[in-house]
């Protein structure tokens, strides 16, 4: 009887170690993986009743962005100045793959801009969690938006005076996380790569961090006022001198937050919607001429003055058939900080006007 070949080799010959099946170790590696694929999968888990998740790899963009600031220097006794500059704006041409944007944009303003003005907003936004995150260094361009300085004088007298003596760099992230986020979209209303089926809304939970440096030019300042005033036919009181809560020259203080609040999308008309949010943060501050131990730790230093009251607000305006999208989105912040003598309110955003079409599909 003959056997064919294969036959005989494997009755001559031991089977090969390669044969066998390799069992992978279930090592505490692979446990940490799975745990993080779990949690990366569970981002954008959404319920499809509620939400039309997006079908499309591609987008491209047309958006024009306007950028405005605002802050506002309060002294003990009542006097205060609110300095402005005047809006950026900005236009260019985006290409996005999924959850990667990436543009250029081009300053169309018609007025001169600081050349150290430098601005970096950027947010991200999954079905779970978001995160704001933004650099702001200003330039010599702001302008006196309002004074009151008693001595019955109309706050609105030194409205539009050039004032190169205000310096102002912020830096810092908000993170959140959307409580309802498998039938309520952040990113429906601020990103266009899912669509909002029925309203629905949910509560936000936040942390944020901060520093913010401000600089002031007190002298500049009240050289400013005092020539303008005398030159100023409506302005018939006397003299005015500056407050010691103005008078300082740097201010830098390190913001800790915690923040909640409510976020609705109003699908008001077929492929239309309309999202509003509003997060208010108990934000505990600390300024660099505080004491803090050597271990850079403040809870011996801890006090409740330090604690002020920030605010986060989101609103868009929307239209998506999942193919193309118009709309618009702006996201203002707010920020205050409080000492004895003097006390600070700021107030940052910018507004995004968009059209635009996504295009090879899943």
């Amino acid at each position: 009887m003959f056997l064919p070949a294969f036959a005989m080799q494997a009755e001559n010959q031991p089977i090969q170690a390669d044969t066998c099946v390799k069992v992978k170790k279930n090592t505490i590696f692979r446990r940490i993986g799975r745990v993080f694929t779990g949690v990366f999968r569970d981002f954008n888990k959404i319920d499809t009743n509620y939400i039309e998740p997006q079908h499309y790899n591609y987008t491209v963009m047309l958006q024009n962005t306007t950028t405005y600031e605002e802050y506002k220097i309060n002294s003990k006794s009542g006097q205060s100045v609110t300095f402005a500059p005047r809006p950026t704006v900005k236009i260019g041409p985006y290409v996005g793959w999924r959850w990667v944007f990436l543009g250029y944009t081009v300053d169309i303003s018609k007025f001169d801009h600081s050349e150290n003005k430098k601005e970096l907003d950027l947010s991200l936004y999954s079905s779970l969690i978001g995160i704001d995150l933004y650099y702001r260094k200003t330039g010599n361009d702001y302008r006196i938006r309002k004074a009151d300085l008693g001595n019955g004088m109309d706050e609105k007298i030194l409205k539009g005076i050039p004032f190169s003596g205000l310096s102002v760099k912020i830096k810092g992230f908000d993170l959140y996380y959307i409580l309802n986020h498998r039938k309520f979209s952040y990113p429906a209303a601020f990103s266009q790569s899912t669509c909002q089926k029925r309203s629905c809304g949910s509560p936000l939970l936040g942390i944020g961090y901060m520093t913010h440096d401000i600089s002031l030019d007190h002298k500049e300042l009240e050289r400013v006022i005092t020539e303008n005033l005398n030159n100023n036919p409506d302005y018939t009181g006397e003299d005015i001198k500056l407050d010691n809560g103005l008078m300082f020259n740097n201010v830098r203080y390190t913001s800790y937050s915690i923040s909640g609040g409510y976020a609705y999308n109003w699908v008001f008309a077929r492929n239309f919607l309309f999202s509003a949010s509003l997060s208010v943060g108990l934000a505990y501050k600390k300024s660099d001429g505080d004491r803090i131990d050597k271990n850079n730790f403040f809870l011996r230093d801890f006090n409740f003055d330090d604690i002020n009251i920030d605010g986060i607000g989101r609103f868009g305006l929307v239209w998506n058939n999942t193919k193309w999208y118009a709309g618009a989105s702006t996201i203002l912040h707010s920020y205050n900080y409080h000492k004895s003598q003097f006390s600070t309110n700021s107030m940052f955003g910018s507004l995004n006007i968009y059209v635009g079409m996504n295009f090879g599909k899943k």
